[in-house]
């Protein structure tokens, strides 16, 4: 695995990103936009996902990233059950669900995947150094 410079270099957090951007178009629409407690919820638990792969990262020590990662394998699981609400609420379509569930589940395995690189590495981040 490579080592990465930014945050941007995380293939999950880029995805996570895109992921955000889709939540926040398709909550903002119709009686979704108007279900605010479910609308907030999966804003949120999107925005958690990038935020804490960035925390994680920035903090620059394996053991640190790998509880933020942990944290942010949580909430995908989080939006991925509030998307079953949504679509149960017929708040997105068919497709959207399908859509948005291909994309929680791939974020869900690649940070699944991070972590069992970390947990293997020898390195232990730029803070020991």
């Amino acid at each position: 695995m490579a080592t990465f410079k930014s945050i941007e270099d995380i293939e999950a957090w880029q995805l996570a990103r895109d992921l955000t951007r889709e939540i926040y178009q398709v909550s903002g629409r119709g009686a979704f936009s108007r279900d605010y407690a479910l609308r907030d919820q999966v804003r949120r638990a999107c925005i958690s996902v990038m935020s804490n792969i960035a925390e994680g990262f920035e903090r620059n020590g394996t053991g640190e990233f790998l509880q933020f990662l942990a944290i942010a394998k949580g909430s995908i699981g989080e939006l991925r059950s509030q998307m079953y609400i949504a679509f149960d609420q017929q708040y997105i379509d068919k497709a959207a669900f399908d859509r948005l569930s291909v994309t929680t589940s791939k974020i869900g395995n690649m940070i699944g995947g991070l972590m069992d690189y970390l947990r293997k590495t020898p390195i232990k981040g730029t803070k020991y150094k």
